[in-house]
């Protein structure tokens, strides 16, 4: 039932050994999905060398304790995670033809679920925050930052902290490709991967994170349409992405630049709409190798 995507990307300096991202999204979890914990525990055998989560883990007020099971054995693998509404959230009755008049909207009458129960297991595992922050990291021989937005659905989203948190990385950072001096004795800047993190992939967050410098985007939300048609793809993306990126791995151009996109259709769905069709569940491994090697 749930399946493993899998793609190249070539970001990394030429020279670079390949390094393996588990992206996961939308577990949308419920207590009794024992077998979706189940599979996404395996996936540790994958030994991925970093695994980003981008949002909606919860899916129920008791969620949270198949969260823990199903990620348990991803601790001591680097990670980087930002939230979705479900995370704060729980899920209400909607009819599913509203999605068609636009994006979903909050209702006062979902309930407020453990947030912080969920940002304090995802920080026991040792993964960054990106909720309106940045971080960085060295994986496998290879300098990362790390820039992400809390939720662009809810419009939790904060353009001005992102970039302030941006330039105290790089400041901090004096063998980054921008900011050490030029001067002559200064040493070489270190090549460094830029890969920005949300959940919903809105347009005014896909182009801040081009501007800011991202070579690779990850996100979900969009469930990669749920309900498809085959030959014809997605009818919704439940925010403006166009419908040719709704899932999978594609090219994001804003003015001249581009950056890779992911987009995972994700791993589970509301349990007040227990459908796909023509859109499987789905995690993705990512392989980034040089860039060199398109």
């Amino acid at each position: 039932m749930w399946t493993l995507r899998e793609v190249r990307v070539p970001v990394l300096p030429v020279g670079s050994a390949p390094i393996r991202v588990l992206h996961l999204s939308d577990l949308h979890m419920a207590p009794w999905q024992r077998d979706k914990q189940e599979w996404v525990r395996s996936l540790a055998d994958l030994q991925p060398d970093l695994i980003v989560d981008t949002g909606d883990n919860l899916g129920h007020r008791d969620g949270i304790d198949g969260i823990r099971h199903a990620f348990e054995r991803f601790a001591g693998i680097p990670g980087v995670f930002v939230n979705g509404s479900n995370d704060y959230y729980g899920p209400v009755v909607k009819n599913p033809l509203r999605y068609f008049a636009g994006p979903s909207k909050h209702t006062g009458r979902a309930e407020k679920l453990d947030t912080a129960a969920l940002l304090e297991f995802f920080d026991s595992l040792g993964w960054v925050d990106l909720n309106n922050a940045a971080g960085s990291a060295d994986i496998a021989g290879t300098h990362f930052e790390f820039f992400g937005v809390d939720d662009p659905h809810k419009k939790l989203d904060r353009p001005e902290l992102i970039a302030r948190a941006i330039d105290e990385l790089r400041a901090d950072d004096p063998l980054g490709d921008e900011t050490w001096p030029d001067r002559g004795d200064a040493p070489a800047s270190r090549a460094t991967v830029s890969v920005g993190v949300t959940h919903a992939p809105y347009q005014r967050v896909l182009n801040s994170f081009v501007n800011h410098g991202a070579q690779l985007i990850l996100a979900g939300h969009t469930h990669g349409g749920q309900v498809c048609v085959p030959g014809f793809g997605a009818l919704v993306t439940n925010c403006d992405v166009p419908r040719k990126q709704v899932k999978g791995l594609s090219l994001w151009w804003h003015g001249m630049r581009n950056a890779y996109l992911n987009v995972s259709a994700g791993l589970g769905t509301s349990i007040y709409a227990p459908v796909r069709f023509a859109c499987p569940p789905e995690a993705t491994l990512l392989t980034l190798v040089p860039e060199n090697e398109r």
